[in-house]
């Protein structure tokens, strides 16, 4: 008798185990579109945690965005809580053949734009030149070239006279619990629509990305970025792609 518990106790140990190295291999793909222009990118404008209507040409970005990705069958979409991507993954998920009756997107205030503080609405390269005027920079281009975006949003924090824009370390917490609430509500090989920000979008191919310049190649209005989402990482498979 004693023989065959233990015989049955290192079954369950082994079959645990085997579990949790399944676990570890789990990867869900995600799309990640940043959304259609806005009245605020046309004008220039910083837009973070504001938001303003699409233009005519964001509409246009998130149905060719959809025409794109119409036979991907998606197994759930989310966005951002901000209007400017709420709209954009309706118009994407307008297009879509295959993903049945999912027309709609979860909204989540953890994957918002970085939240520019005393900067929002200000005019973008004013902004980034005041930023960039310590650390020997005049421009956004020219803080890439020499900082990671992670410096960059330290640099913001410090020079807003209010303090309330996001420093690194805030908003990666935020940003990484979204992540992990889709690594909690998703299966091995699903995939997910998730429609969110240029700088987000940015900063996840500065992150994880390989040799990624965001200076040079900043993610455009409707531009898709594929990701590997696993236990414990990101992988970037496609970035900013349009067409």
């Amino acid at each position: 008798i004693l023989l065959t518990k233990v015989t049955a106790l290192k079954s369950d140990i082994i079959e645990s185990m085997s579990l949790n190295l399944g676990s570890d291999k789990m990867a869900i793909t995600v799309y990640i579109v940043r959304h259609g222009q806005t009245l605020l990118n046309r004008y220039k404008k910083m837009q973070g945690w504001v938001d303003s209507p699409l233009t005519e040409k964001g509409i246009q970005d998130g149905k060719r965005t959809g025409k794109i990705l119409e036979n991907i069958k998606f197994d759930k979409a989310y966005s951002s809580d901000t209007m400017r991507a709420i709209r954009t993954c309706e118009y994407i998920l307008s297009e879509n053949k295959v993903s049945g009756d999912l027309k709609e997107p979860q909204a989540m205030m953890e994957f918002r734009e970085q939240k520019y503080g005393y900067f929002e609405g200000s005019d973008s390269p004013q902004t980034w030149m005041l930023i960039g005027a310590t650390h020997g920079a005049g421009s956004f281009k020219e803080l890439v070239n020499k900082y990671p975006l992670d410096e960059i949003k330290d640099f913001m924090h410090e020079t807003d006279p209010f303090h309330e824009s996001e420093d690194s370390k805030t908003y990666w917490k935020r940003i990484n619990s979204g992540f992990d609430y889709l690594r909690k509500n998703h299966k091995d090989g699903e995939t997910v629509l998730l429609v969110c920000h240029g700088s987000t979008i940015a900063s996840l191919a500065d992150k994880y990305g390989d040799n990624i310049n965001v200076g040079e190649n900043y993610p455009q209005n409707g531009s898709i970025t594929k990701l590997k989402v696993t236990e414990n990482d990101i992988e970037i498979e496609e970035y900013n792609k349009i067409d």
